[in-house]
């Protein structure tokens, strides 16, 4: 199986240009950026979900410690 680092390796510049266009051509100039938009805010929503489960577990962590 191939590791994602490898994938990313094995692709080089010419081939990101080609994906680029291909994606370019497939949802247009102007769809493009809001789809950027919404990756971005669906990441900040992640990262925020995960924080608040980090600051969850570390609360019942040391209030099992007080008792």
């Amino acid at each position: 199986m191939i590791s994602s680092s490898i994938f990313f390796v094995a692709i080089g510049p010419g081939s990101w240009v080609i994906i680029g266009l291909a994606i370019l051509l497939l949802f247009g100039g102007k769809k493009i950026p809001e789809l950027m938009k919404g990756l971005g805010s669906g990441i900040k929503e992640f990262k925020n979900a995960s924080k608040d489960e980090n600051e969850d577990k570390k609360v019942d962590t040391d209030t099992d410690k007080k008792e």
